[in-house]
């Protein structure tokens, strides 16, 4: 039977087949779940009026679904995490128009994982092509996938799109650890004083952490951290990207958040959000904010306090989020991520492949100066 290309006005009455289709991908995170991505939508969060015209492409075979991915027409690259507004400056001085672009990638969320959605690797990549090729036919600069896994990777070859690498710090339990003293003890001297010292900071100051998970989270829980997470973007002059509402609505089919709220006086003063995968094996942080600043606080609630919940509750990966070296010192360590990038215009296309290449290996001698400052003793390095 043939295969139709079809984009979907409405996510939500094709959840069930889009989250199965997920399932069998090689790196599936709760943010490509059907809920997750709706929930951006119908908030408003990506939406036209925010610059994201959030698609929805699929393959078909009859009624069975074969491919997906989650696609925006973007006229702007706020939200992305991957950075290419000087190639957008660029475009302008030459009288040439970057905006709108198309992006496959979750809003707002740079955690890598797989994007395009396929029941195998031959469907994968007639994907990758029907859109590049959708790109070109509507006139776009280009076509971008942000965070992609390795199977989206493959499916690129062969498509004349650049690849950008950038590195994020993700924490590996080791089976040896029982306990937040075990992993402390794995680290190098200096590294494990400096984050007892931090943590004795917090808790001399009278602050006690509670963990909430899944439906326990009460709504008083949800609009304190809300207020948090807002005033995390307004001390910096920016609103926050994703309104009041969208986390209550954002995760199902077994995943969940878990948030950390630290009190002080019987009062809550900061909270951190996390998400943790169906299976617990994975733990992804999001987001933080306070509204009492404390020294330390910071580090207690993003780092220490979950990565003792995660080996208590034998999680096995811990995903720190995009950037942030400073990460390195409380046990994360550097993990490659990459995006790929198609230009239409064959110009501009060979010259940000030449950049790439450059970048790549510059990159690459970072990465190689980060392995080398392994805050673990060298009988735990790769741990």
């Amino acid at each position: 039977m043939a295969l139709t290309l079809r984009f979907l006005d409405d996510l939500a009455p094709h959840a069930a087949a889009w989250d199965a289709l997920l399932a069998q991908q090689d790196a599936p995170t709760p943010f490509m779940r059907a809920s997750f991505l709706d929930a951006l939508g119908r908030t408003g969060a990506a939406s036209p009026d925010t610059g994201w015209q959030l698609l929805w492409p699929t393959l078909w075979s009859g009624d069975t679904l074969l491919a997906a991915a989650p696609l925006a027409l973007k006229g702007h690259s706020w939200g992305e995490f991957v950075f290419d507004q000087a190639w957008a400056r660029a475009y302008a001085q030459h009288g040439l128009r970057y905006y709108p672009k198309a992006v496959v990638a979750v809003p707002f969320t740079p955690v890598p994982g797989s994007r395009l959605l396929a029941v195998d690797d031959a469907h994968r990549a007639l994907l990758a092509r029907a859109l590049r090729d959708w790109t070109e036919a509507q006139g776009l600069s280009g076509l971008h996938l942000l965070f992609g896994s390795e199977a989206d990777a493959r499916a690129l070859q062969g498509l004349d799109f650049a690849t950008r690498e950038q590195p994020q710090f993700h924490w590996q339990r080791d089976p040896a650890w029982q306990g937040f003293d075990d992993f402390l003890a794995a680290m190098k001297r200096d590294k494990r004083k400096k984050i007892q010292q931090e943590r004795r900071h917090v808790r001399d100051a009278g602050v006690q952490v509670r963990v909430v998970a899944g439906e326990a989270i009460t709504e008083a829980d949800w609009a304190f951290f809300y207020r948090c997470y807002a005033r995390t973007y307004a001390l910096r002059g920016n609103p926050p990207y994703l309104p009041e509402g969208f986390f209550q609505q954002a995760l199902s089919g077994g995943d969940r958040w878990v948030l950390l709220i630290a009190e002080h006086e019987d009062a809550p003063i900061a909270a951190s959000l996390l998400a943790q995968s169906a299976d617990g094996r994975t733990v992804y942080g999001r987001h933080w904010g306070a509204v009492l600043d404390l020294p330390f606080l910071h580090f207690e609630l993003c780092y220490y306090a979950p990565l003792a919940w995660c080996i208590a509750k034998g999680v096995q990966r811990f995903e720190g989020g995009a950037q942030g070296e400073h990460k390195m010192a409380r046990g994360l360590l550097p993990v490659p991520t990459q995006s790929q990038h198609w230009l239409a215009d064959p110009r501009f296309a060979d010259a940000v492949g030449r950049f790439a290449e450059e970048e790549q290996a510059a990159v690459a001698a970072y990465e190689a100066e980060l392995a080398a400052r392994s805050p673990f003793k060298p009988v735990q390095r790769g741990a």
